[in-house]
């Protein structure tokens, strides 16, 4: 059972999530001490087994818990805010837990993508999640200039202390002038939305911000392919240290250019 947790607000915790607490056999929590509180402040009770599930442990730790699907324990996965798997633990026990044919369910509950996306007034009708980018900003450059014709509105999240060289790098291979929000403290008392450009944003984060933080971005307007650009854009990706047929992939998915092509006319 994977468990939606709240992301701010405790109130916003369902029934079905008190009433999981309570039963479950193992929980596996990403924070054993935000376990503790959240059960004490939902007023419920659990006997369960607690283990600490979280990013240095997953891997390990992961058998152990099929091994308790497997004796037909019930088995909840909870993580500090939102869906576990989604940028957080999870996802190597639901694969454990579908091959060896045990169920595999989720109480919903609220969403830090979701809940960004409806507020940033971006369009909202298509949209991709792409989660934390690299830390190295060599790599993260990398990802985002991979994302420069993205057509769908992209969400991230990013860390706060990281937001600014993010927005900074985002305007650089996006365009100064492509529009975003960033969302912070969603649900929680100090709740803000910064709506307007990059730069605009950039500008903002550089004295510093607090909480957790989605960001929000508009995806790129459809222009017909340039083939002369998308040639320079591989030779930027390997002058930025990428390796030529990985540049060349790359390219040849954001612009369906064919990769033969691009690889020839780029040597």
């Amino acid at each position: 059972m994977l468990a939606g947790s709240p992301i701010g607000d405790v109130a916003d915790a369902t029934p079905a999530l008190a009433r999981e607490l309570t039963d479950a056999d193992v929980i596996a929590a990403e924070d054993t001490r935000r376990l503790h509180r959240l059960v004490q402040r939902l007023g419920v009770t659990t006997e369960a087994r607690v283990v600490s599930y979280f990013e240095g442990n997953e891997a390990a730790r992961t058998e152990a818990l099929a091994a308790d699907l497997a004796d037909g324990l019930r088995v909840l996965v909870i993580t500090d805010a939102g869906m576990p798997s989604v940028s957080d633990p999870g996802y190597r026990l639901v694969r454990a837990a579908i091959e060896q044919g045990a169920r595999v369910t989720a109480v919903p509950g609220p969403s830090a993508v979701l809940t960004a996306l409806a507020v940033s007034g971006l369009p909202v009708d298509r949209f991709c999640f792409e989660g934390f980018l690299p830390r190295k900003g060599g790599e993260r450059r990398r990802r985002l200039a991979g994302l420069r014709t993205e057509e769908r509105t992209m969400v991230f999240f990013e860390a706060p202390h990281r937001l600014a060289d993010f927005l900074g790098d985002a305007a650089e291979a996006l365009g100064a002038e492509r529009q975003g929000a960033v969302c912070r403290e969603l649900t929680k008392t100090y709740v803000e939305v910064r709506r307007g450009t990059l730069t605009e944003l950039r500008d903002w984060a550089t004295d510093g911000v607090r909480g957790e933080i989605t960001v929000v971005i508009a995806g790129a307007v459809a222009v017909p392919v340039d083939h002369d650009a998308a040639v320079a854009q591989v030779r930027a990706l390997v002058a930025d240290g990428m390796r030529l047929k990985e540049a060349v992939a790359e390219v040849a998915a954001a612009t369906g250019i064919a990769r033969n092509t691009l690889y020839r006319d780029s040597l």
